[in-house]
This record gives structure tokens, sequence and C-alpha cells, in this order.
């Protein structure tokens, strides 16, 4: 944390701004943030910032390794194959905790990590409210690596649309339902890309088109937003429109679905490092440990914190019927370290990650952030609590 700029901003704060703050996403979309807006930003210094990158540096290091598609073959094993999975995902993001390490230090703590795009449209559009309502320091920056807006956006689109500049959509499950649409709106303000619904989708042999004004468009290019485990709790009528996701196709993916199962909490086990929880496959472990109140059991492939038991139990091991699907993760401390008006505030970093093809390698380029004054992170679990929310990490340059 930056104390100065801490106590600043909270000297500066009042209801006025952050209303203002608020309306400056309504005004641009109306009734589309349907998550909580934190009503601060957090201030790191440069050398937690490098932390972070080093942390971050290694685990791309294991995704790039020779064995990593053989490794992770098995995440694969309990859902349906998609075709034409081509090499490794062009974006991952990847969670920190804020948290006190073995030392009583605060230390960054990789959580959870995805093959999974995140909300890379809305994140640029938070630095623009924060900057417009607040006093931000210009010597902070949300981006990493020395991206600005403009480098971003153009990196952005290059993933997204694929440096043939195919005709690309933003393919969701029931897009207007989702928490999340208002980055689908950012990311059609910005890059010029539609949001079309799996339930929109016409497929003809091995191609795929959708309709705007009774014209057929053809897609080329697919940036995938749907969750698996949402469509598994779909009607039979949707998932049965949804049938071309298992096809083989003539389109790319950004991100395949196969990624989303690769790249996951299913390759936490393969992690070690210092800033890494220990964690096992619930199926692999040889006893149960005694100190239960020291671990968390998540399962692999749910989405937002659904299914995470916090306060194991012994029969909680007993009660699961796939233990193959699940992890034991050691229990990460967060550190209460960001001053808000009513108490201190817990919170989680989320970097993204973009390949980059003149390097061959992935490079951290912005952020999000969630507070958070309960026992979990995100905007589900903290509905009546304040300056908690989603938010954005300012770090020193």
């Amino acid at each position: 944390m930056i104390p100065l700029y801490r106590a600043q901003f909270n000297s500066e704060f009042n209801e006025t701004k952050y209303q203002a703050y608020l309306n400056y996403f309504n005004e641009l979309f109306p009734n589309s943030v349907d998550f909580r807006i934190a009503e601060t930003p957090i201030f790191l210094t440069a050398a937690f910032k490098t932390q972070l990158l080093e942390v971050g540096e290694y685990v791309c290091a294991q995704i790039l390794a020779a064995d990593f598609i053989a490794k992770t073959e098995k995440s694969l094993q309990n859902t349906r194959s998609t075709p034409n999975e081509k090499g490794l995902p062009e974006c991952i993001v990847m969670d920190f905790a804020i948290a006190h390490n073995a030392q009583n230090q605060i230390a960054p703590a990789l959580i959870e990590l995805q093959g999974f795009p995140s909300l890379f449209a809305f994140e640029v559009l938070q630095d623009e409210a924060l900057r417009s309502n607040y006093t931000i320091p210009e010597n902070l920056s949300p981006y990493l690596n020395g991206y600005t807006k403009d480098q971003y956006l153009s990196h952005l689109s290059r993933i997204i649309k694929g440096e043939q500049r195919e005709h690309t959509v933003l393919l969701e499950l029931l897009p207007e339902q989702q928490k999340t649409r208002i980055d689908f709106y950012c990311t059609n303000q910005y890059l010029d890309i539609p949001t079309v619904c799996i339930t929109e989708i016409i497929k003809k042999g091995k191609e795929l088109f959708y309709e705007r004004d009774g014209v057929a468009i053809k897609i080329n290019r697919i940036y995938n937003r749907v969750v698996t485990d949402e469509l598994k709790n779909q009607s039979e009528e949707i998932k049965e429109k949804a049938g071309f996701l298992y096809a083989d196709l003539d389109v790319s993916w950004v991100t395949h679905p196969h990624h989303f199962f690769r790249i996951s909490k299913y390759l936490l086990p393969y992690l070690h490092h210092h800033c890494i929880p220990k964690t096992q496959f619930v199926d692999q472990i040889q006893s149960i440990p005694t100190d239960l109140e020291k671990y968390i059991l998540k399962p692999l492939f749910s989405f937002a914190g659904q299914g995470v038991i916090i306060d194991i139990q012994s029969s909680d091991f007993v009660s699961i019927t796939d233990p193959e699907n699940w992890i034991l993760q050691e229990k990460v401390n967060y550190a209460p370290c960001i001053e808000t008006p009513d108490g201190f505030a817990k919170a989680e970093i989320r970097l993204f990650y973009f390949w980059d093809k003149q390097t061959q390698k992935y490079i951290a380029t912005l952020n999000l952030c969630r507070l958070s004054k309960g026992k979990m992170i995100g905007v589900n679990y903290n509905q009546t609590a304040t300056w908690v929310g989603g938010s954005l990490a300012y770090f020193e340059k």
C-alpha cells in the first residue's frame, strides 16, 4: 500500500464524487452495471508490482513448458470435446490475494488462474471514470509493462480479432442477463465487435452465421465468453442450440473452450512457488489433514466462487462423489490493509496477460481488483457492505 495516496483519497472522498463516478457508467450504458463497484481504487508500490510480475512470470513459464498439454489433458476428461484446439490461449488471467505470508509480511498469493477472458474492455472505461471523478496521481497507472491505453487497446484488438482481422463476434449465453454485460458494451464501443447469443447462431455445414436486420453475416472468429458451467444449467432447447460448440467448424477461437479447463484451478497442484499456496487434487490426498481450518475445498471448474467450502469438516470429503474434480488448497491469510471509513478491506488483484507474438511470451498488460470485508472475495459475497466490490489497482510507474 502507499499510505500517502490512501490518506489523500480518503480525505477528499465524498458521496457526491462516488455517485458521479457511478453515473459515468450509467450515462454511457444505462442500467448495465449489475455488480457493486467499490468506492475506491487501491494504490500499490512498484515493489509489490515487481513481486506480482515475478510470480506471473513463473506461472507463464509452466504454461509454456513442453509437457503442459500432456500434463493438463486429464482436465478435459469430463467435458465434451471441441475440435480444432490450436496451441495455447492468447489471453490468460491470474488472481492474486494481497496476503500475509509465513513471515507476516504483505505479499501476493496466487489463488486462481484462467485461460479465459475477463473484463478486458471495461477496465479501460473504469480507469477513465476514476480519473474523471477522483484525484489520481499522474505517476500511477493501472497498466503494466509500459502499456498505455492506446497500446493496450491495439494489443487487445489483435488478440480478439486475430492478425488477419477476421470478422469476430463476442459469443455469450443470454448476454443481456449477464452481470458483466457492461464489458460486452465496452468491447463493442472500443473494438467494434458485436455481441451474439448462442441462441442466435445459424450453422450451415462447417460455417456459422448470425442475422442482423435480416442479413446473414458469416462468423470467422469467436471471442468466447460462454462459461460451460452455466450452460449445464440451461433448458434442453438452449443446450441443443449450443450444440455447434462441439462441432468441427471453420472458425478460430479466442479462447478455445478447452483452454478454460487446462488453465484453471486444475493447474494449481503443479505449481510450486513460495507465493502460491500448496494445492492437492482431493483424489490424491493420502490422509485428510487434522488442521482443516488451514485449508479450503474448491471444485475445479466452477465459476465466480461457486461451490467453494471455506470452513471444512471431515464429513465434506465423504460427501464429494467426484474427488478427481476437487482441490484442497492452503488457506490464504488475506491482509486487511485498505483503510476505509468503516474498517479495513481486503483485496484481490487480477492481472491480464496477452500473448506477445514478437517475443513469443505472455505479457502482463492491465488489471482489475476486488475489495471485500467478508470471508470471500467477489461481488456476490458483499451485498450489504460499503467500500467493497469491483475496482482497479494503480501501480507506481
